[in-house]
Formats: structure tokens, sequence, C-alpha cells
């Protein structure tokens, strides 16, 4: 594992669409399905990461908090699954049922739609407005593994609520942290 930053591009570019297979629901799901007309959260995760398994609970809550509020939450791993068996798609069918998720989680087997968001760890937060552009890019909060700072999930709320309440997401955000996107 390499401890690696979100790559701090400029905002406002265009959401790359896609179609991945979703293993919870064994349905191909693409972003036109998926999005939502107040924000939708694009992380790029995987199972075995110690930073994604220190938020998950969070996260999985956070989900549960805004989806009611029109937000949807997607969760994608484009891990070399060949590598780290730990993330093969059997794998991630087990962890988003052990971690109740209330989102779907999709499988980038090519690694096509990371590359097109230019995803570099997990996890790694895209967080998308009405006009299907990126407006967010940071972490999820200060909580680190082993930080003893308490996981809240603060920074994305943020950002989540100013889009709810039509105020614009500041552009200065301070990049998530987590183990580097395992490539072929």
């Amino acid at each position: 594992m390499a401890l690696t930053p979100t790559k701090m591009i400029d905002l406002g570019f265009d959401a790359p669409d896609f179609q991945l297979p979703d293993v919870i629901s064994g349905k191909t799901l693409s972003l036109a399905e998926l999005r939502s007309d107040k924000a939708t959260v694009i992380v790029f995760i995987c199972n075995h990461c110690p930073y994604v398994r220190h938020i998950i609970k969070e996260l999985v809550q956070t989900g549960k908090d805004y989806i009611p509020k029109g937000v949807s939450f997607v969760m994608i791993n484009s891990n070399d699954v060949e590598k780290y068996p730990d993330d093969s798609p059997e794998n991630m069918k087990i962890f988003a049922a052990d971690n109740d998720f209330p989102f779907p989680y999709l499988f980038d087997e090519t690694q096509q739609i990371a590359k097109a968001y230019d995803a570099a760890c997990t996890p790694d937060f895209n967080v998308i407005d009405q006009n299907e552009k990126v407006v967010y890019r940071g972490r999820f909060d200060e909580s680190r593994p082993e930080s003893n700072k308490p996981v809240t999930g603060k920074d994305l709320r943020q950002a989540l609520d100013l889009l709810l309440n039509g105020e614009p997401v500041p552009e200065n955000q301070i990049p998530s942290m987590g183990c580097n996107i395992k490539w072929k």
C-alpha cells in the first residue's frame, strides 16, 4: 500500500458516464440511471483498503442520511483483482452485504472509469451537481486509521448540504488520502 492523495484537478468537468456491473443487483448500471438531479456522490473504494475500512460504517450512514434527501451514492471498485483477489466481485458482494450498503457497488474491471475520473486512491470522492459537473473531490473528513479522530464525514456532508441548499461548493478542498488504486 502506498499512501496516495486524490488528484486535485480543476473542478467543473463533465462527469464521465459509465456502464458497469453492480455486484449487489447483478444489473449493469449507468451514471444516467443512477444520477440525481440534486447531487450524486461517486466514490472509488475497495474491500481491503484500511482507509476505506476505517470510514465505511460512517460512509454507509451518510448514504442513509442523504439518500432520502434526493442524493445518489455510487461506489466503484477499480482494483486489479488478479493481484488483489480480496477485491473480486464475489468479495465485493460480501463486503457490501456485511456493511449494509444502501447504494450500488460497481466493478470497473477495465479500470477505464477510474482513469476517466482521474481517480488515484481509495477512497476517492467525486460529487456531481445537478448540471453533471464534478464540484467536489475532497476528503470524507479529517479522520485516518490510528489518528484518534472520530469518523464524521464532515467535509463530504458540508459539500452535500451546500448543494442541497443551492449554494456553491468552495473550490478550496482538502484531498482524500488512502491506498493507491491497484492498476493492472
